[in-house]
């Protein structure tokens, strides 16, 4: 992480259907590189998604500079597309979005550079 500068932090569970979490893994180590981008220009500059074994849960961490820029990206057509291609895989909302659910921050042990945001 970017240090003197503060990021906002979020986390959020998601859910894969049972048996998926291999594609789901070689999906993203071949993110679309438009996608990327998309998600670096929208001031994100860490995201770690975390797999569960037992209940293939996801779980991600993302650390951005702009909490603001984060609500354009759902407009975005890669987005778009990017849910769509997922679709098959994970637990959906009618419009493709992944169902995520807010995790609240329960303990941080940190240099300050992070804070919470509202999700």
């Amino acid at each position: 992480m970017t240090h003197g500068q503060t990021l906002c932090t979020l986390a959020f569970r998601m859910q894969l259907f049972p048996g998926q979490a291999e594609e789901y893994q070689r999906r993203h180590a071949a993110i679309w590189p438009e996608l990327r981008s998309a998600l670096l220009d929208a001031g994100i500059v860490e995201y770690r998604i975390f797999h569960d074994d037992k209940d293939d849960a996801l779980f991600a961490v993302l650390y951005c500079r702009q909490p603001d820029r984060l609500a354009e990206l759902p407009s975005l057509p890669v987005m778009q597309q990017w849910w769509a291609y997922m679709a098959d895989i994970m637990v959906t909302q009618p419009d493709l979005s992944p169902v995520q659910v807010g995790l609240r921050s329960m303990f941080v042990l940190s240099t300050g550079e992070g804070l919470s945001c509202a999700s």
